[in-house]
This record gives C-alpha cells, structure tokens and sequence, in this order.
C-alpha cells in the first residue's frame, strides 16, 4: 500500500501544475499560489498550515495607513508594532521553507466612517459613494456595513497616500517579507484610479487611460525604488465590477497595465480571471488574460474561481499563466499542495465562516488529509 501511494505520488508530480518556476530571484518549487484573509493573531498557525518548501504565499491585504482601513480586525503595516506583530508570523514560514510576500492594501470608498481616523471621509479619486453596495462580512454592526460618501483626493494629497505606500513596503521588508504585492484589484483604492466608471477627475489623475494608470503606476515606482522592483508584485483586475469598480474597455486598460509594469521590472503580474466580473461567482465570457500575458514579461500569475486541480492545471501546461493563485480552495484545504500531487478529494470551504472575526472556526479548522 505505502509502495503504491510512493508510486502514485511520484506519477503525480510530474502535471505542470507541480514543477518548479524561477520568478526573479525566487526559485519556487510548485506553481500554485496562497492567498486569504485571517485578521487574528493566530496567523502563525494559519499561515505554516499551508507553507510548503519553496511555495509563495501571499499575505492577506494589508493596510498602508490609517486611512486605509475598511474593514474591522484587518492588520496594518505602517506601525512599528506592526512590524514587529509580523515578524514571527514571517518567521514561521520562513522556518518551513516558504516564500512569503505582503499585499500592502488601501480600501479607499470602500469603508466607513467608523474605520476612519477622527470619524473622517474615507479618501478616493472621487467624491461619488458606491451605491450598489455588497458589504463581504467581518462586522455584526449594520451600521458598519454601509460605506460612507468619499473624499476626493487632492493631487497634495495623494502624493503623501503614494509615501504610504512607499512606507508599508519599507517596513514589510523590516518584518522580514521577501517582498510585497501592491493591491490594486477589487474596487479598492488604486482599482478606483483606474477605472473610468468611478474616476471622474479633470487633473493628471484622471480622464485618458494614462493618467487614470498614473497613480497606480506611481506607487509602484515609488516602493520599487524603495525595496527593489524584483521584490515588487502587482494583482488586478481590469475586468472585475467589485464594488461599483467597472470599466468601459477592460481589455485595454489591462494591456496597458501590463506593458508599464513589465518596463519598470516588476517580478510579478497577478490578474483576476475576466470571468470574475462579480465577488464570488463565475460567469461566461469571451475575454481571455492572452493580451496581458504577452505584454507583461516577469512571472504572469492567474487568479479567479480556481478549485479544481485539472483545470489549474492546464492553464499552466498551455502557457496561459505561469502560476496560478488558490484562495477558497487553500482556505479550506491547508494541504492543497499534497492533495493536488496525490490527487486526492478536496474540502469543501464553508462559506458562512469567510472573514468571521474568529481565531480558529474557519481558519485553522479545516482537516489535513492524513486526519
């Protein structure tokens, strides 16, 4: 029986799925990717659950500021005593071999006042609110449910948010990171740059394609210089309508994007699949990641409803992606890795425990296949 489970095992690593990929200065040894989010000071348990030899991980989003919050028990990065909560958790994937990088993250309009420093506005490149509101989980209060009108950045204004940035990955790479992903998917922040169904600005920040990419594109000049542009990854997702966040051409927003990110040397491109246009469910469509790919010439990495080995799989085997990220489906099997080499079935996530403010139920309790 061990004989054949060894043999199977061995059959089993050689998908394309499961070999090895040099990204920059990481040599990685498998191409499936980990991200999520855990708020609670258990993340070090959370975070070696799911570390293998040579695999990236992907922080959960990270506030830059304190303006960055919209969410509660979501960590911080810009604190000295944020640096140092990091540090063990760092450690503890570094002790397992793991590669970890720190999505630094601004949520913009999509917050509260609640969350926001002196009970202020929360900032955006527009003063429009969201209206179609889709509040994800983590607070029982109604009231923090309901994002709050925005404050439209001034240009002096958001020179100082590009300086956030440019902090937070100073002091991830403090906290022992091997380097940082800039959060500029989801409707958040830089998404509401880039996007011309939100940016309504008439200054350099906003009207034509480059000067809506300006923003975005500065933050990541900005915490290249800092940190180096080989420590420095980016995730999209020009297609995506998350909250309120839509564009009328996506396609070529998401080429350009991905052409000025590969002239400044960036280690990495992380895009949602166009089929994820809403928060969590899957839709047909016609629009492919192909353009982007072949703009961006660093490590292409895909993301987007990705629960089945096969399908992963072949995206990788096709030359579609050079690596692909599992959120729900590292949520809930810690040893996805394992499973995917040996085939094995896979948990079922347990949706009404996404982003609960709890230490363990939904985090750390989900059973490893030798249980």
């Amino acid at each position: 029986m061990e004989k054949q489970e060894e043999e199977k095992e061995t059959r089993m690593d050689c998908i394309a799925l499961l070999t090895p990929h040099k990204m920059e200065t990481f040599h990685l040894s498998h191409r499936l990717r980990s991200y999520s989010f855990t708020p609670q000071p258990h993340a070090i348990l959370y975070y070696t659950q799911r570390t293998t030899e040579g695999g990236l991980l992907i922080s959960e989003a990270s506030g830059i500021s304190e303006t960055a919050q919209g969410l509660p028990n979501t960590p911080g990065i810009w604190k000295k005593e944020h640096v140092e909560a990091w540090k063990p958790i760092v450690k503890g994937v570094h002790d397992k071999g793991g590669i970890f990088f720190c999505q630094l993250w601004h949520s913009g309009r999509v917050s509260n006042n609640v969350y926001q420093p002196n009970s202020r506005s929360p900032i955006s490149s527009t003063d429009k609110p969201i209206l179609n509101q889709q509040f994800i989980g983590g607070s029982e209060r109604e009231i923090d449910a309901n994002y709050s009108p925005p404050h439209r950045l001034t240009v002096e204004e958001i020179s100082g948010v590009i300086n956030d940035f440019r902090i937070a990955a100073k002091n991830a790479i403090e906290a022992g990171f091997d380097g940082v992903e800039i959060h500029g998917a989801n409707g958040y922040l830089i998404d509401q740059f880039l996007k011309n169904q939100v940016n309504d600005r008439t200054d350099q920040y906003g009207g034509s394609l480059q000067n809506r990419c300006r923003f975005p594109l500065e933050v990541i000049k900005a915490v290249s210089d800092e940190v180096g542009s080989e420590k420095v990854g980016m995730r999209l997702s020009p297609f995506a309508n998350y909250n309120d966040s839509a564009d009328s051409d996506p396609h070529t927003l998401g080429v350009f994007m991905a052409d000025s990110l590969s002239q400044l040397g960036i280690c990495y491109c992380h895009v949602i699949e166009p089929r994820m246009v809403t928060q969590f469910e899957r839709v047909e469509t016609r629009e492919s990641l192909a353009e982007m790919r072949k703009a961006f010439k660093g490590s292409f990495i895909v993301a987007g409803g990705y629960y089945d080995r096969d399908e992963a799989n072949r995206v990788v085997e096709n030359g579609d992606a050079d690596l692909v990220a599992f959120g729900r489906a590292f949520l809930a099997n810690p040893d996805l890795v394992k499973r995917f080499r040996l085939n094995a079935r896979l948990n079922e996530y347990d949706r009404s425990t996404f982003y609960i403010d709890a230490p363990v139920v939904g985090y750390t309790d989900y059973p490893f296949l030798d249980d």
